[in-house]
């Protein structure tokens, strides 16, 4: 993993970072169906599946691996890892853990298992230690769908890395459809990159 500093002197976005990180700092969220009937075919784990389809995605945008780096200069990471929570049914408590992302499917599905057998009853908060820099968050609410999903983020206007949610999923004459939420920071990332990147997990899907 290499964070890679921005030169905001010839970067494309240098005007529109500046304005929404330091005069009108915002984040934003965009709510979508995604069909996952395939997923569901296929009997696949929806939730590793799923996981993999978004680190995927977010690999292939620099827009969605934006950071400050230690020393407050803006980047990128070249490689970016899901942190994602898990639910604890007897305390209705959380953690998080955390994957290392390989292009490989097969390979990050049999990281995920061995993460769960090994940090999924531990009931810390960051359930699996080491938590690399280079890693955005993922959540599931399984218990209900949703049109849309807010996070109100205080004073959090410095964080750049995306954050997703995921809903119940419902099924209709269609198909099996998966509510996704995607909260970015407009200071990195436009409308035009959320759609782009909901493209192309849509193609992978």
């Amino acid at each position: 993993m290499e964070f890679i500093p921005v030169d905001l002197d010839t970067w494309a976005r240098k005007e529109h970072f500046e304005h929404y990180f330091h005069q009108v700092p915002c984040t934003y969220s965009m709510t979508t169906k995604l069909d996952i009937t395939p997923l569901i075919e296929a009997k696949e784990r929806l939730y590793p599946a799923m996981l993999y389809r978004i680190a995927k995605a977010v690999n292939q945008y620099q827009e969605f691996r934006m950071d400050l780096g230690p020393d407050g200069t803006l980047g990128f990471y070249t490689e970016m890892h899901p942190c994602y929570t898990i639910f604890h049914r007897d305390s209705e408590t959380f953690s998080n853990l955390w994957t290392e992302y390989t292009d490989d499917y097969e390979a990050f599905c049999r990281a995920y298992q061995q993460d769960l057998e090994q940090f999924g009853s531990c009931k810390d908060m960051m359930a699996k230690p080491d938590v690399p820099v280079n890693t955005f968050p993922v959540s599931m609410v399984p218990w209900e769908s949703f049109e849309g999903f807010n996070l109100n983020l205080q004073n959090g206007y410095r964080y750049l890395p995306p954050i997703f949610t995921m809903g119940k999923y419902q099924r209709d004459e269609r198909g099996v459809w998966l509510p996704l939420s995607i909260q970015v920071n407009h200071a990195v990332c436009d409308g035009f990159h959320v759609c782009r990147f909901i493209a192309a997990l849509r193609e992978m899907l």
